[in-house]
């Protein structure tokens, strides 16, 4: 490892990660307070308008006559749950077959009149049969009735869920289609008689009242980050409240396949040598043999300097690496010739991305430009002069139009460029980029600052805003996410990776056993679905974790002298994975 890739390290100690979260914005708070607590079997008792008193889930004679568990379960939700599944999957008939024959209903009348209520935008009726109508204890707004003589209790809901915060939800849904149809007299109603009184986020409110001012419904929808009456905007606002209301009476969408895959998880957990091409049956119990994982160096690539990084295409066809050699190797992974050598930057090169169609590269180089090459000629098509300052890292816009470029210019640092060279958007500021990363989905970047700066920042990159920092304890030195743009990876000199929920910023694992205090070590998911965690290290060797567990699955002899500094998995190949090192050379 040459003194160039040597971090900027205070020589901070290893400590806890002690994140500290600053989020941008408001957002609406979760719906639980609390994690629900177990409920009686089946439905409350309660009546809706005119269709009189029943007992939800009720055991009728031919019910009755058989055993109330099956294999140590509850009957009635096996058999709700069979009857959601088999409409889940087509099998209307056979799922009302089951309803006459075991005698129970897979939801209550009120149940299916709120789900129809919800989709079908009857917003009063909605809020009827969801909290009842004679609760004159209930707050702020008005008073909701559905018409019917009848009072009636609401659904029941889990505990401690804010009873005004799901009255929030469902009146902001009815304020913005009033606004869509351009009743701005009904909207300017709601907002002021029944949002609110309902004391919740001021600044939401504040958005709202704002959006009053669009000139046109695709303006509002825009404004709103909402797709409108007709596109998903009921179906999420039901699945929202769905969450707040006990399970027992309104089943989860999907919940035996949510059970399913819990199965799955469970036994993938479990199992040591997981790296399966094809999920794993329900019919056995899943294991993986060990001689199915890569532990075995095949293949050997000398190289004429360190290598810092390498990566695969996504069609796992090529392989291109890159280091302290002012040009990139492309390497066919048939049998790995070289394919070509890129060889105009004048400086070394300590990074690179192909284009989502494998069709370009983008290299980065401690020259100061980004370059873009066609892999199907070797011919540069693009150079990008970026100052004085290194080009530390780069990453591909979804589509393939444009990409992003980080350096550690003090003035300009990060930027979206377009395939010809235009420059899209740069953001200000005068932040350093010494890594960075694009989720998959095209949703966020992900921007480490250098090392000592000890910060990582969260775009979001459809309107570049920013949407939170995270403040670490150690120094950071590099991120990637995964395949499902979930998770970012992290790697910190403190002998640790950290795995952490990009939406919410919570830390979700931690990794240790690799060395990492002094250069720049690359750690990245593997196996067929990215439930592997491997990583380089400082002491030669390659380290692999299973994602779920942490369990350090295996140490590999990885290189001779030196640093590991990279590593990458085939994503077309689960047996497969390459690592770059000092000693000159790429292991397969």
């Amino acid at each position: 490892m040459s003194r160039d890739m040597r971090l900027d390290s205070d020589n901070s100690t290893s400590s806890p990660n002690g994140i500290r979260n600053h989020l941008n914005g408001s957002s609406l708070p979760p719906l639980h307070k609390s994690n629900p607590v177990a409920t009686s079997n089946g439905y409350s008792h309660a009546t809706n308008g005119d269709s009189g008193a029943y007992t939800n889930g009720s055991t009728p004679v031919t019910a009755k006559s058989k055993s109330p568990t099956y294999f140590g379960h509850d009957r009635e939700e096996v058999t709700r749950l069979l009857i959601q599944s088999l409409n889940d999957l087509g099998y209307n008939e056979s799922a009302n077959r089951l309803v006459q024959e075991s005698g129970y209903e897979f939801e209550s009348p009120s149940v299916a009149a709120f789900r129809h209520a919800i989709l079908d935008g009857e917003w009063t009726e909605a809020e009827a049969l969801l909290f009842g109508t004679h609760r004159p204890e209930e707050g702020g707004g008005v008073s909701i009735h559905n018409g019917a003589a009848d009072q009636h209790e609401g659904l029941l809901l889990a505990e401690g869920v804010d009873q005004n915060e799901l009255r929030f939800r469902l009146r902001r849904q009815k304020y913005l289609e009033l606004l869509e149809g351009r009743d701005h007299g009904g909207a300017l109603m709601v907002l002021r008689q029944e949002l609110t009184p309902l004391h919740q986020d001021v600044g939401q409110l504040h958005v709202l009242s704002g959006l009053m001012v669009c000139q046109s419904a695709d303006d509002l929808r825009s404004q709103a980050s909402w797709d409108g009456a007709k596109g998903a905007s009921r179906n999420m606002l039901l699945l929202e409240l769905s969450k707040a209301i006990s399970p027992s009476v309104m089943i989860p969408d999907h919940r035996l396949a949510n059970l399913l895959d819990q199965v799955k998880l469970s036994q993938i957990s479990s199992c040591l040598y997981h790296n399966p091409t094809a999920s794993p049956s329900l019919f056995s119990d899943h294991y993986c043999d060990r001689s199915q994982f890569p532990l075995q160096t095949q293949r050997v690539l000398d190289q004429k300097d360190q290598v810092w990084y390498l990566e695969f295409s996504h069609d796992g066809r090529k392989l291109a690496t890159c280091g302290n050699e002012n040009a990139v190797t492309v390497y066919d992974t048939t049998k790995f010739p070289v394919h070509f050598i890129l060889s105009e930057h004048t400086k070394s090169v300590p990074y690179l991305a192909w284009s989502p169609d494998d069709t370009m590269l983008i290299t980065c180089s401690k020259d100061a430009t980004a370059k873009l090459w066609d892999i199907s000629t070797g011919r540069c098509l693009l150079s990008i002069n970026l100052g004085e300052q290194p080009v530390t890292s780069a990453a591909w816009a979804p589509d393939g139009q444009s990409f992003v470029t980080g350096s550690l210019d003090q003035q300009a640092s990060l930027h979206v460029w377009k395939l010809n060279g235009e420059n899209i958007h740069t953001w200000s500021g005068g932040n350093r980029v010494a890594d960075l990363a694009l989720s998959p989905d095209g949703q966020r970047l992900v921007v480490l600052s250098p090392p000592r700066d000890k910060q990582l920042t969260v775009y979001n990159f459809i309107t570049w805003e920013e949407e939170y920092k995270l403040d670490f304890q150690t120094e950071l030195t590099c991120v990637t996410i995964s395949r499902d743009s979930k998770y970012m990876l992290l790697n910190l000199v403190a002998n640790e990776i950290q795995l952490i929920d990009i939406t919410t910023a919570e830390l979700v694992r931690i990794y240790r056993g690799q060395k990492q205090g002094e250069y720049v070590i690359r750690s990245t998911f593997g196996g067929a679905d990215d439930n592997l965690v491997i990583s380089g290290s400082e002491d030669g060797h390659v380290y692999i974790w299973h994602k779920e567990n942490t369990h350090l699955i295996k140490r590999l002899e990885g290189h001779s002298g030196g640093c590991v500094n990279s590593i990458a998995w085939n994503p077309a190949d689960p047996c497969m994975f390459a690592s770059a090192g000092d000693d000159k050379t790429v292991r397969m």
